[in-house]
């Protein structure tokens, strides 16, 4: 088995480590720093579902934590759920979307959750994502806003910000072509009257004190900073001052948000000249698109792609290695198509590299291996276990019916089944219900199927195509077991000589006699996945017909 060679005082080869590595250079290492640990931070509006897209920035985040860990630092991974940010539009999937306009311009934490099921929308988004990011291996340590801004936890940051109001104006107008106004204010303001956002701010004494309108009733009302729940700052100041309040060592983030003039330019010149911290390091995660499948990557919309819906497809071993084997910034597609199948071949032969069991340069060899313990949910296992090919576990469970066990066993052989671990069973448990999935619901027509009965009625065949199905069941029936999947097919082809039948016609037929099509998997690696037992059931008839069985 191959160990990491990027750990503690290795040369990185992992973009993970390389950011790492990145992280203590610049902002030191125990005990020249004032923490222990390294604070890596990651966040959203819990607006809707959380798309593929925004887990993007969660896994980036992860892993470099893990590879923080594996240098021997102590890393904390803190992820922010922005849930005191403003209802600002009904999901389409929302349903009686009309009813819900009623909550528009709230705080999303007091907006109700649209199935019933949770306290709000926004705790209901919060915890789909929460179970999801568990099984994939991520368990950060949640923070809700809504929680901190309630309790005045901020308190001292928007009077600061109060403080600072003409400054924080003069470095927000930098990177603006309409210049914010003399009466802005650093602030926003939820009416204790409505709920809503739809206020103005009309003073603040200088200290604790700060009185705003209600827009919608005209009601006046004074706050004291430290104990309202109504007050909080706009995303551009909010941002860095947690960065400065949580001390904020990394976080990445994507394309719109470094954009020049984006929300990460401004926060740093706010961070450090109104909160006195410097930025965290970072790094630009690019976009992601969706091959395969319809609908665009939205929360908003209602038209999203979730971690839930790619776990569908690829076990969570997979979903990681997608990322670990990605560059950040390098752009790719989430594959639902025949992709598929060449990722998961991709991922297995990373495993084989990694346990030495297929040979390539050392360069490739720490790479892959690096990709490959990042990939793991949690261990690392310690042995190799069987690998069941994706392309065949699809012919196996339409074989089996959807019956996931008898899938694996007709796979593996009871005796093999029988002795792997329970972490090895649940893992090719779960493959095998991706294969499910995936072939009958993204899979090219060619690739589903299901295969005939013993008791179905008999394709009508001609003379020729009689006679060559009894001579493959002939075939499977005297020597099945001692023929190899390459010697099966040269015996199926030296068959159809014999017969004096063309070999592609002979294979329709059997096409035709085994899953009803005129095409289907390679014949002779089909027929050894069937199996002699089940074979000669659906042959037998054609036998009888002739007087042979």
């Amino acid at each position: 088995m191959s160990s990491s060679n990027n750990k503690a005082n290795a040369q990185p080869v992992h973009w993970a480590d390389i950011n790492a590595e990145k992280i203590v250079r610049e902002k030191g290492a125990p005990p020249d720093r004032p923490h222990e640990h390294y604070t890596c931070a990651s966040g959203i509006t819990p607006s809707g579902t959380v798309h593929i897209g925004n887990f993007r920035e969660i896994i980036s985040v992860e892993l470099v934590v893990r590879a923080l860990r594996d240098r021997g630092y102590r890393a904390r991974f803190i992820y922010s759920w922005d849930d005191y940010d403003v209802f600002r539009k009904v999901p389409s999937n929302v349903p009686n979307r009309a009813e819900f306009e009623q909550y528009l311009r709230m705080p999303i934490t007091l907006v109700p959750d649209p199935a019933g099921l949770d306290e709000s929308f926004a705790r209901a988004n919060e915890r789909e994502l929460e179970a999801l990011l568990e099984v994939v291996g991520v368990e950060p340590e949640y923070i809700y806003q809504a929680e901190r801004y309630r309790a005045s936890r901020y308190a001292d940051g928007i009077r600061t910000a109060l403080e600072r109001r003409d400054r924080i104006r003069e470095l927000l107008n930098e990177h603006r072509s309409d210049p914010l106004p003399e009466d802005w204010w650093p602030v926003s303001v939820f009416s204790g009257f409505t709920n809503k956002d739809t206020t103005t701010v009309l003073d603040w004494d200088g200290e604790w004190g700060l009185t705003y309108r209600c827009d919608e009733t005209g009601n006046t009302e004074t706050v004291d900073l430290r104990s309202t729940a109504l007050v909080k700052l706009p995303w551009r100041i909010d941002w860095p001052m947690r960065w400065a309040f949580e001390t904020v060592d990394f976080e990445p983030a994507g394309k719109d948000h470094h954009s020049e003039g984006g929300s990460f330019d401004t926060a740093r010149g706010v961070v450090r000249e109104i909160y006195e911290f410097e930025p965290p390091v970072t790094f630009q995660y690019d976009f992601l698109s969706i091959k395969g499948r319809g609908g665009k990557i939205s929360s908003s919309s209602g038209e999203v792609i979730g971690l839930r819906e790619v776990l569908e497809v690829y076990q969570p071993e997979l979903v990681r290695y997608l990322f670990a084997g990605t560059r950040p910034n390098s752009e790719f597609a989430i594959s639902f198509d025949l992709d598929v199948i060449k990722i998961y071949e991709d991922y297995d032969k990373c495993e084989r590299i990694y346990f030495g069991l297929e040979e390539v340069n050392e360069k490739r060899r720490n790479k892959e291996a690096r990709i490959y313990e990042l990939s793991q949910v949690r261990e690392i296992p310690e042995r190799p276990a069987p690998q069941l090919a994706f392309r065949h576990l699809c012919n196996q469970v339409q074989i089996t019916d959807g019956d996931i066990g008898k899938a694996l066993e007709l796979a593996l052989g009871t005796e093999r089944l029988a002795s792997l671990t329970a972490a090895e069973r649940r893992r090719l448990e779960r493959r095998a219900k991706c294969a499910l999935f995936w072939v009958r619901r993204f899979a090219p027509e060619d690739y589903r199927f299901e295969l005939a009965r013993f008791d179905s009625a008999p394709v009508a065949l001609d003379e020729n195509e009689r006679a060559a199905v009894r001579g493959v069941a002939e075939l499977i029936d005297a020597r099945f077991e001692e023929l190899d999947e390459k010697q099966l097919q040269q015996e199926l082809y030296d068959l159809a000589r014999e017969l004096e039948i063309e070999p592609k016609a002979m294979f329709l037929a059997m096409y035709r006699v085994l899953i009803g099509k005129e095409k289907g998997p390679r014949l002779a690696g089909f027929l050894k996945t069937i199996g002699r037992e089940r074979c000669l059931e659906i042959l037998n008839q054609y036998r009888a017909e002739t007087g042979t069985a």
